[in-house]
């Protein structure tokens, strides 16, 4: 399994940016695609981004497409979610996430095998 810890969270105010990285260590970086997650209070974990292994192609929840993008660096373990026009409703623990098929852009979580600690995302009104 590979192990993940994710930081950058925080409380900004509506139309702020923040940059959320995830670093990865124990196995191969590149072997695994990469996706990012979310779960507000009371609801249920939701997708927000997946990248494969090479960084070339990526995949977005529609509520965060031309707002968010996702990247990796596999030189340094890390993949990371710029995250910008941030809205309240974007307020939630974001959890990075590793899928062991590198090409996929998959989209459920159960799919994917390691998971962070998640770090918090608060956005005011």
């Amino acid at each position: 399994q590979v192990q993940l810890v994710e930081s950058g969270g925080g409380l900004v105010q509506a139309g702020g940016s923040l940059r959320l990285s995830c670093a990865a260590s124990g196995r191969t970086f590149s072997n695994y695609a990469m996706g990012w997650f979310r779960q507000a209070p009371g609801k249920e974990r939701e997708f927000v981004a997946v990248i494969n292994w090479s960084g070339g192609t990526q995949y977005y929840a529609d509520s965060v497409k031309d707002r968010f993008t996702i990247a990796r660096d596999n030189a340094k373990n890390t993949v990371y979610l710029q995250m910008h026009s941030l809205k309240p409703e974007d307020t939630a623990v974001y959890y990075c996430a590793a899928h062991r098929r590198p090409w996929t852009l998959d989209r459920v979580a159960q799919k994917f095998t390691s998971w962070g600690q998640g770090t918090q995302v608060t956005v005011s009104s």
